[in-house]
C-alpha cells in the first residue's frame, strides 16, 4: 500500500532542458508519483526558455505573481500574455517558449501529466 508524502520546499531546484530552474514538489523522483508532476517555477526578469515542446504530455500552469509571455504554435508566431491569477493549458506536442519581458519575477505552479522531473522535452532549433 502506498502512503501520502509531504515534500517541503527547502529551496532545492533542478535545471531543466528548457533552461529554467524548477523546484520539484511532486514527481516520481520526490514522491513516487505515477501520473503527475507538480512544480514551482520562478522566471527571473529578462529570462527566456529554449523553444521546445512536450512530446507526450499535457501541462497546466497557474501564474501566482508577475506577468510574462509565451510564444506558441507553428513557428512560435502566436504570443500569449499571462498575469497573476491566469491559468494556461499546453496540449502535448505544442511548440512553445515562455519568457519574462518585465523587470519583476514571474512565479507559477506547473502541473504535468508526466511524473518525471526531466519529462519528455524536445528542444527546437
Amino acid at each position: 500500500m502506498k502512503s501520502c508524502r509531504l515534500i517541503r520546499n527547502q529551496g532545492e531546484t533542478y535545471h531543466g532542458k528548457q533552461g529554467f530552474d524548477y523546484f520539484a514538489g511532486i514527481s516520481k523522483q520526490s514522491a513516487g508519483s505515477e501520473a503527475l508532476c507538480l512544480h514551482l517555477l520562478t522566471i527571473p526578469p529578462g529570462v527566456s526558455a529554449r523553444p521546445h515542446y512536450h512530446e507526450s504530455h499535457e501541462s497546466a500552469i497557474f501564474v501566482l505573481e508577475g506577468e510574462g509571455e509565451m510564444r506558441h504554435g507553428p513557428g512560435l508566431k502566436e504570443v500569449m500574455r499571462v498575469k497573476a491569477g491566469d491559468f494556461v493549458y499546453i496540449p502535448a506536442g505544442t511548440h512553445h517558449q515562455p519568457y519574462n519581458p518585465t523587470d519583476k519575477p514571474v512565479r507559477a505552479v506547473i502541473a504535468r501529466t508526466d511524473p518525471n522531473e526531466q519529462e519528455s522535452v524536445v528542444l527546437l532549433d
